[in-house]
This record gives C-alpha cells, structure tokens and sequence, in this order.
C-alpha cells in the first residue's frame, strides 16, 4: 500500500471519500491514467466523477462553501468579463452569446469543483488555479 492510498478521508462525505480514493489511485484528471480508467467506467459513473451537479447550479457559492475562495474569486471574476463582453455584443450577436457565456462558466465549475476540492483536503494545494490538473501541460 503506497502513501497515496494509505490516506484518511473519514471526516469528509461518502460521495468525497470515493472521488478522493479514485484520484488517488489514478491521478489527476489529465493524467492518462486517469483517463484510460475513465473510459472503462459506464456513462453515468464517468459523468460522476467528471462532473459536480450542485456546483453547475450554485457555482461560486457552493465553492466558498468548500473553501475554495481564491479558486471561486477568479471564476468569478472570469463570468463578470464575459458578462460585460455579452453585454457589449448583445446588440449584434442577440442573446445567444450571454446564454452561451453563462453555460461555459457554470460548466467550468462544475468540472473543476471536484479535483479542486481534492487538491485542498488531500494535498493541501490552496492556488489561485481554477484549472489545476485538469489540462496535460506537454
């Protein structure tokens, strides 16, 4: 048994004490990995660990919930750009854009919130980072 799975996650939720023992046995979502074992994983099962439902609809609030303040402050920040840039556009593009907008910053949440969550409790990475591990850097 190696350090990584030798981890005590007692203290959190049961659904958080799964999606933590995966990250620890796979790695980071762009690890490949992580991916390959994804893969064999059915629909719903992958969409579960890939994908936080609460967070798609309470984004920065279920984030500040978690701790994860400075990661919730930047995809905050982040919507707010997109919100102005859809409001200059919206005489042109109709409200298609802010609708698309909306949708795109919800679903950074909500495919973030997982992993950051993990990084917090498991390894005690607290960055301004809302995209931490979840994209292969070579």
């Amino acid at each position: 048994m190696t350090e990584a799975t030798a981890r005590d996650y007692s203290h959190l939720r049961l659904r958080w004490q799964e999606r933590f023992a995966f990250y620890d046995a796979h790695g980071a979502p762009s690890s490949r990995e992580y991916q390959a074992e994804l893969r064999l994983l059915p629909f719903w099962k992958r969409l579960y660990w890939n994908y936080n439902f609460l967070v798609f609809f309470f984004g920065p609030i279920y984030f500040f919930i978690l701790g994860l303040w400075k990661k919730a402050l930047v995809l905050l920040a982040v919507a707010i750009a997109l919100g102005v840039v859809s409001f200059a556009l919206d005489a042109s593009a109709g409200s298609f854009l802010g609708r698309l907008f909306t949708f795109l910053v919800a679903g950074t949440y909500a495919t973030t919130a997982n992993y950051a969550y993990y990084l917090k409790e498991a390894k005690g990475i607290q960055s301004w980072n809302p995209l931490e591990g979840m994209f292969r850097t070579k």
